[in-house]
């Protein structure tokens, strides 16, 4: 487990750290001291039975690499300290909340997290906050040590160089498609059975016949939310998409419902819970308008019309996809597929929508799919055709072919050894002191004893 890896455990692991006092019979000693801050047995145990529950192991003795890790933790907030190293409270909470929304998918609701928990939401956020501030410091702290790590070509050519075939990377086999993605049209008259079934809840919240947690629990389509009572966590404006911000923002009193709210998702009404500073925490009810049968198969044959005028060379796909398609996304780059965040094109098969990988897999290059409905990124049914416009099959990675997926891999190297180096630095600088029955351990650090 590296060090980026172990200190989310750590953050997970120390959420649960007061339920697992409650039911310690261990007298707590502090059992290592790195500069000015101490460890302590309760802190290791809390890890290591946290690790227990989530079925991780530990390479070697979970007494001797949990302590030393955390150690490795602590040498990177003393940097941080030294180097007035920070991270915005919002930032965290919003870090926070994300993953109490991920603990709630995992256990079922909030109230099996309470339960297991020992404490409610309110609490569990709380206590999370400070582990969570201080991964995000240290990760901070990497960051500035290994950012100006840069390679060359040469330097590259120079690693791999005289490496066994079986040592350089696989690049598995990738695809490039353009989509064209048709929405069907939805009835007015579904839009308005939408919104009166919104209208209704709005009264029966007010009336005071039905809670609005419990109104979403039943029946918002935003699965991941409507387990938590329709809960959305702390976040700031530029998390959600510009309409309904503009209105969650806008709210002041917490027992009021906003208006209908309409967006790419579908039709929201909103609850204010709290407000802290430029973040706010709400609850929403969405509802989404349902496709007919008869809209879907409209769809399919407005693009099996438009695959065969391709066909005959009236149009090219690219020129379709500007008046055809509807996804805003890819619309304006003539379809293509594209991850923003890794700003990449080709993808491996496993990390296309599924309905776009079964549609892909038969296709030669240059070949049109069949029409076809699939789930966009917004919940919604669409109708689509995919292009393959290109087809790398696995192989072992060349220099010609794959220079970035090598200098990915250097680079990796490259900050390993720079955070390791750091650290062996850093030990022989600041006080350490471990009690005499936890040193007997081979250490991945041995500048830990002196």
């Amino acid at each position: 487990m590296n060090v980026r890896g172990f200190l989310l455990s750590i953050s997970v692991a120390f959420a649960f750290s007061a339920s697992a006092q409650n039911n310690s019979n261990v007298i707590d000693e502090v059992v290592w001291v790195v500069g000015d801050e101490a460890i302590l047995r309760s802190d290791v145990e809390n890890v290591r039975m946290e690790a227990l529950r989530q079925g991780q192991r530990w390479d070697g003795d979970p007494y001797c690499v949990i302590p030393e890790q955390l150690a490795v933790q602590k040498l990177f907030l003393t940097q941080a300290a030294i180097d007035s190293v920070e991270v915005g409270d919002s930032e965290v909470f919003q870090q926070v909340d994300a993953d109490i929304q991920g603990m709630i998918m995992d256990v079922g609701s909030r109230e099996k997290l309470e339960e297991y928990m020992g404490k409610n939401i309110a609490q569990i956020r709380e206590q999370m906050f400070e582990s969570y501030k201080n991964r995000m410091i240290v990760e901070d702290v990497q960051l500035g040590l290994v950012r100006d790590i840069k390679v060359t070509p040469a330097q590259v050519r120079r690693y791999f160089k005289g490496l066994p075939e079986d040592s350089i990377p696989f690049v598995p086999t990738k695809v490039e498609c353009q989509i064209i993605t048709r929405e069907p049209k939805i009835p007015q008259e579904e839009i308005d059975r939408v919104k009166n079934t919104l209208r209704d809840y709005t009264e029966r919240i007010n009336s005071g016949s039905a809670q609005f947690s419990t109104l979403a629990l039943m029946y918002s389509e935003d699965k991941l939310s409507a387990q938590a009572g329709g809960e959305l966590g702390f976040a700031g404006r530029a998390s959600y998409v510009p309409e309904f911000a503009n209105v969650a923002f806008n709210l002041t009193d917490p027992k009021a419902v906003s208006k209908i709210v309409e967006t790419e998702f579908g039709f929201h009404i909103i609850q204010l819970i709290e407000k802290r500073g430029d973040m706010v925490n709400c609850r929403h009810i969405l509802l989404k308008p349902r496709v007919t049968t008869e809209a879907l198969q409209q769809s399919i044959n407005d693009l099996d019309s438009i695959s065969a005028e391709i066909a005959r060379g009236l149009y090219t796909f690219d020129e379709c996809v500007s008046f055809v398609s509807y996804d805003k996304d890819t619309r304006n780059n003539y379809g293509l597929l594209y991850d923003k965040d890794q700003r990449i094109s080709k993808f491996e098969m496993k990390d296309l929508p599924a309905e776009v990988a079964r549609a892909v897999a038969g296709l030669k290059v240059g070949e049109i799919s069949k029409p076809f409905i699939m789930v966009d990124s917004k919940g919604r049914e669409v109708v689509a055709i995919v292009k393959l416009k290109s087809r790398t099959n696995g192989h072992r990675a060349t220099m010609v072919d794959d220079y970035q997926e090598l200098q990915d891999v250097v680079i990796s190297k490259l900050r390993e050894e720079k955070i390791e180096n750091w650290i062996r630095e850093k030990q022989k600088t600041t006080y350490i002191h471990i009690n005499e029955e936890w040193k007997n351990c081979e250490f991945k650090y041995p500048g830990w004893i002196k």
